[in-house]
């Protein structure tokens, strides 16, 4: 009876065991439980965040060289070479795009006018690591101003905003000396949307004509800014300047006329210099 006690209190310990186990796996499960809720509960929330990205406005580009009126650069290239404009080079069409104007207006012995004009777009597309479109453009506006600001040789360089023009703009003018002769310029950067419209207006009087003011210079800078940036609204459905008729069926074939022209290599913007070698050759 003495020697069974120890051996009794051996059995109850060991007895006592599973439950002291089980109830340590009952709190393990509860935990468990607690911390799969809380990571469930978390979920929902990083899915909202990511649906935050605002949807692009725009999903298309007009045309660049039907996204200023023929009536307009008429006005402001006389006697330009290609009143059809020439495309610049670009491997997709729905975000960048191009198209520039010169001509010399030959008066004789009363001198000569020369004009050059040029048009870009660039869309951007929202993105989940980049941002909305809105924002991209937004960025790429700035940059586009800096890069305006930044002219080789430019003399009596002023920027000041302008308003009319799409969500944003601004404009840059400034003076060049080329070829012996003084050039005005005037480049417009306007934003609207996802959008951003770059646009250069430049002239030079040859042979002893008057130069242009940079008033007028920056004057028809923004007269045509302002009709391309009315054209993006007219390549997604909206009514687009008078040269282009905004419906749905005449829109693909200026696309293609665009590309045909990119690829066929006639001009780059790029490469204005190139377009007043023949200017000058003619005046002397």
């Amino acid at each position: 009876m003495h020697r069974s006690a120890p051996r009794l209190s051996r059995i109850l310990a060991c007895a006592a065991v599973p439950v002291m186990l089980v109830a340590a796996g009952c709190s393990s499960d509860s935990d468990g439980k607690k911390d799969s809720g809380s990571s469930s509960a978390a979920s929902p929330s990083a899915k909202k965040s990511k649906a935050t990205v605002e949807a692009a406005k725009f999903d298309a580009l007009p045309d660049p060289c039907t996204s200023i009126t023929k009536k307009t650069i008429e006005d402001l290239v006389p006697k330009a070479k290609k009143k059809g404009g020439t495309a610049g080079k670009s491997s997709d069409l729905t975000s960048r795009g191009s198209c520039s104007w010169n001509g010399l207006d030959d008066n004789g012995v009363k001198g000569s006018q020369y004009r050059w004009l040029d048009v870009g777009f660039t869309r951007f597309d929202s993105d989940q690591a980049l941002g909305s479109g809105a924002k991209r453009a937004t960025d790429d506006y700035a940059k586009q101003i800096v890069k305006a600001q930044a002219s080789e040789g430019a003399e009596k360089l002023a920027t000041a905003p302008v308003t009319g023009i799409g969500e944003q703009a601004t404009a840059v003018t400034y003076g060049l000396t080329k070829t012996s002769e003084d050039f005005k310029y005037a480049t417009v950067v306007a934003r609207t949307g996802n959008v951003v419209v770059t646009l250069t207006y430049n002239g030079a009087g040859y042979a002893g004509a008057k130069t242009p003011s940079a008033s007028d210079i920056l004057k028809g800078a923004e007269k045509a800014a302002k009709e391309a940036v009315a054209a993006v609204g007219g390549a997604d459905g909206s009514e687009a300047p008078s040269t282009t008729t905004g419906s749905p069926s005449t829109k693909p074939k200026a696309k293609t006329d665009a590309k045909d022209d990119a690829k066929s290599g006639s001009g780059d913007k790029a490469n204005p210099k190139t377009t007043r070698k023949p200017s000058a050759k003619t005046t002397h």
